[in-house]
């Protein structure tokens, strides 16, 4: 094998592709963009954010129940006979969503604490039972929701502070569901899909259930409701949709559909007396930016609302929903049936969407000299107009080597405000990656990564990798599938410039990478931990680790010499969960060099080397012994290799790293006819047929040999 063109797998470059098409219910949910997301209980909405006269400061003021100390069970439940909502008025809210621009309404039926905002058969914990209100809240918004053309979805915590089977409160909210509780949830899902009519999602929250309980709870939504979309935070990847963590906004696009669930405030959700407010017009502008983010990403947007515990909605947030809806009357073709971003880059200057032969370019601040440069268009622009003034932008437009320029008119200004430019393309122009591949080998540091969320549950949750694709050139040389024995066996779905197949990864022929090997040391290996996994990754740098300081940061342990510890052998170690050991070996190469190595680990394994990510996944076996092959690019001199092996459930945690392993590649030929000379090549890889659209492909070895 030519070892030159396997040095070539550094070679790096990001694009993008467009993403499956999916089923028509899932394409309805994905079209909706903007909902209303509402926080609203009986009782934690009526404390709102206070106990006994002091404001609870700690966690979200939804969570009271767990995080103020000494809220007896039977204190807390009384709250529920002071709930009178009498400014709560369901076709109000379902005209207020409407006239912010939302298309649906997904509202807390139950939160933690266990209480029903609506009636329930198996306990008198709801709001029709136990508050003087005795009106079904869920019944009266669908009924209202159905008036006026929205869709209703229902949040359901799948954790219960209030059942007497459920586990007990604990400071996180991952908790395990006991098998009397899973039965419970099952019957109180049954009734929400039963009573209320269509239910465009099920937004499940929280617990750490088994793989079985969350495939239960999802084939019983489908089977109920098949068009019910089921959010990712089942857990065990059984969702139809990703969830983002609270307000957060990914700087990637995402291969599923998925959601960003945002507040108007990122201290809380349901209702909070003494919430300092701010400026209503920075908070919109605030919540527009995330809103054009996320739909120019590919994403659903979910902003909530905190009644108060009279029903009334608080002013601010009514107002920042409405400033928001009035920018969407002017522009809302920019965001409403659009598609994402077609560049394979962002944009300085702000945010873009596009329909077939339109780009919507949201300029959220100035470009830098009045100029937009849209890098990779070609073919020419027809026609430039600013959305809401009904008349053409007379705009320079010069076409270059790297696409086009777009001058703005010397007088063009935005005022204060989100202008969106309407750019009509010719019809001959084509949008075109920025660099395409020439020459060498595809790989996963050259490809595009296509990502979406992966957990067993929300302790568990990480940035999953479910495709690689690559825009190349063709010297006409018939390409070539490299990979290791982590690959092996595995059937992968490949397209190449329109050619779909299925092929099986056989192993039948190899070849030796010893090439370029010798001279390699391994140093000792050192350890740190064990320590709780996000404040680590949060504060520590894995580039040039100083094993003689202490890791994270000042505060952290000091890493630790194993004399004992060998590559080839596993060790047992303990630790908590949610915790991690980090182990680091130093190996000094005499060259730029490929090196396969094994990895044992259990609940989940982070590998860097030099600083850069190189593989991260978690086990969906959970509590079992898993091992991944990895291929890594060695460079000459020092390399510093730091596993992360994180444990989630046990009260200990194995690791190990094994260096002594046949350094082979299985190679079989790619059955496809490529372009050749300046034409271009498209490739897209994913697993075939896999368990969940959200599950990590684990295909770090895989590549193909131009």
């Amino acid at each position: 094998m030519n070892r030159q063109l396997l040095l070539a797998i550094l070679v790096l470059c990001r694009i993008s592709t467009a993403v499956a098409q999916q089923r028509p219910a899932l394409q309805a949910w994905k079209d909706q963009k903007y909902s209303m997301f509402i926080h609203w209980g009986a009782i934690y909405s009526t404390l709102g954010g206070m106990w006994e006269g002091q404001k609870v400061t700690r966690g979200y003021s939804e969570q009271i129940r767990a995080h103020f100390g000494g809220i007896y069970s039977d204190n807390y439940a009384a709250v529920a006979k002071r709930f009178h909502p009498q400014f709560w008025n369901p076709d109000s809210i379902v005209l207020l969503a409407k006239a912010a621009g939302m298309k649906s309404i997904v509202i807390t039926s139950k939160h933690h604490d266990g209480f029903c905002m609506f009636r329930s058969a198996y306990t008198s914990f709801n709001v029709v039972d136990a508050t003087p209100y005795k009106r079904d809240v869920i019944k009266e918004l669908a009924e209202a929701c159905k008036r006026h053309g929205l869709r209703l979805g229902l949040y359901f915590s799948l954790i219960d502070w209030n059942y007497p089977q459920a586990w007990p409160i604990s400071s996180s909210n991952s908790d395990p569901i006991t098998p009397e509780h899973h039965a419970y949830n099952l019957r109180q899902i049954t009734e929400l899909l039963s009573n209320y009519g269509p239910i465009s999602e099920l937004w499940f929250d929280m617990g750490s259930l088994t793989a079985e309980q969350s495939n239960e709870l999802a084939t019983l939504v489908h089977r109920l409701q098949p068009d019910c979309m089921v959010s990712g935070r089942l857990g065990n990847d059984a969702g139809d949709f990703c969830v983002m963590g609270d307000n957060n906004y990914p700087d990637y696009k995402i291969a599923s559909p998925w959601q960003t669930p945002a507040s108007v405030y990122d201290e809380t959700w349901g209702y909070r007396s003494w919430q300092e407010h701010g400026k209503m017009e920075d908070k919109a502008r605030e919540k527009l930016n995330g809103l054009l983010k996320v739909v120019s990403r590919g994403g659903n947007y979910l902003l909530n609302i905190g009644p108060r515990g009279d029903g009334s909605v608080v002013d601010f947030e009514r107002d920042v929903l409405l400033n928001i809806g009035s920018w969407l009357k002017i522009n809302g073709e920019a965001v409403y049936g659009t598609q994402p971003n077609p560049f394979d880059h962002t944009f300085k200057w702000g945010e873009i969407t596009s329909k077939p032969g339109i780009l919507y370019l949201h300029l959220l601040q100035m470009p830098d000299s009045g100029m937009i440069r849209l890098n990779g268009l070609y073919g020419g622009i027809r026609k430039v107009t600013v959305l809401g003034e009904h008349k053409e932008l007379r705009c320079r437009i010069k076409g270059t080597a790297d696409g086009t320029e777009l001058a703005l008119p010397a007088k063009f200004a935005l005022d204060g405000k989100v202008k969106v430019l309407k750019v009509e393309l010719g019809r001959e122009a084509e949008i075109r990656p920025g660099q395409a591949l020439t020459a060498g080998t595809l790989t996963r540091w050259n490809a595009t990564k296509h990502y979406s969320i992966s957990g067993v549950d929300y302790e568990s949750y990480y940035r999953s990798t479910v495709a690689y694709s690559w825009i190349f050139k063709s010297t006409g040389n018939a390409p070539m599938l490299l990979f290791t024995e982590q690959e092996k066996g595995k059937a992968i779905d490949v397209d190449v410039n329109g050619q779909k197949m299925v092929i099986r990864l056989d192993g039948l022929q190899k070849n030796s990478i010893r090439d370029g090997q010798h001279g390699i040391q391994w140093g000792p290996m050192y350890a740190n931990g064990p320590m709780h996994s996000r404040v680590a990754m949060r504060n520590g740098d894995l580039r040039n680790v100083d094993v003689t300081k202490p890791w994270p940061n000042a505060r952290g342990k000091a890493w630790t010499l194993m004399p004992a510890w060998k590559n080839g052998e596993t060790y047992e170690v303990e630790a908590d969960v949610n915790e991690a050991w980090y182990v680091m070996q130093e190996i000094t190469s005499p060259n730029m060099t490929p090196y396969i190595i094994r990895i044992t680990g259990g609940d989940g394994v982070q590998v860097f080397l030099n600083g850069e990510e190189q593989v991260v996944h978690n086990n969906p076996e959970r509590g079992a012994v898993q091992q991944e092959y990895l291929l890594l690019m060695l460079a000459e001199g020092k390399n510093q290799l730091v596993v992360k092996f994180y444990n989630r459930f046990a009260a200990r945690t194995v690791l190990g790293i094994d260096k002594d392993i046949p350094q082979e590649l299985y190679y079989q030929i790619l059955p496809v006819q490529l372009r050749t000379g300046d034409n271009i090549n498209r490739c897209h890889i994913q697993l075939h047929q896999p368990v969940s659209p959200h599950r990590d492909m684990r295909l770090p070895g895989l590549m193909i040999r131009l």
